[in-house]
């Protein structure tokens, strides 16, 4: 029970921006979104989930999720990924939820890595894997991300 809710834990410091610079809505980020920058799609989601500037709305943050992670965008997809798993403004579907968050920990990106792990820790829409969790975890952790302390102690933890 404690890994699920660490997993929502970094799954919603993931959504919420922590991980990341502080999205800063503006017309200007509008714009770029709007004329297709995957970065300032998945900026301006990040500002609708958090209501940053303007009216929070789940909704329309997982639309720009999806149209950034479309385009290829590793970050977007891991939140996309989370808010699939949690019910964030879309309908929870852990098999969609497990494509995204896949394709974010493919790319290279640590909390895509780690909430990888976390799903195949918990077995949420796959078998459990130790092996494959401590494997991203370890991924995750080498990249020195802010939350890497906890992902080597957690993998530490699977092994036993």
């Amino acid at each position: 029970m404690k890994l699920i809710t660490l997993f929502l834990l970094v799954g919603f410091l993931a959504v919420s921006g922590w991980a990341e610079d502080k999205a800063i809505y503006s017309p200007e980020l509008v714009k770029r979104a709007e004329l297709g920058d995957a970065n300032a799609q998945c900026d301006l989601g990040i500002c609708y989930f958090e209501g940053t500037g303007v009216p929070m709305n789940e909704k329309k943050a997982v639309e720009w999720y999806k149209k950034s992670a479309e385009k290829g965008n590793a970050y977007a997809q891991c939140l996309l990924g989370v808010c699939l798993s949690n019910g964030n403004g879309i309908t929870k579907n852990e098999r969609e939820s497990l494509r995204w968050i896949t394709k974010s920990a493919e790319q290279g990106d640590a909390i895509g890595q780690f909430n990888l792990g976390a799903v195949y820790m918990q077995g949420i829409g796959v078998p459990k894997d130790k092996k494959k969790c401590v494997i991203w975890w370890t991924k995750a952790a080498e990249q020195e991300s802010l939350v890497s302390g906890e992902h080597l102690v957690i993998s530490r933890l699977c092994k036993r």
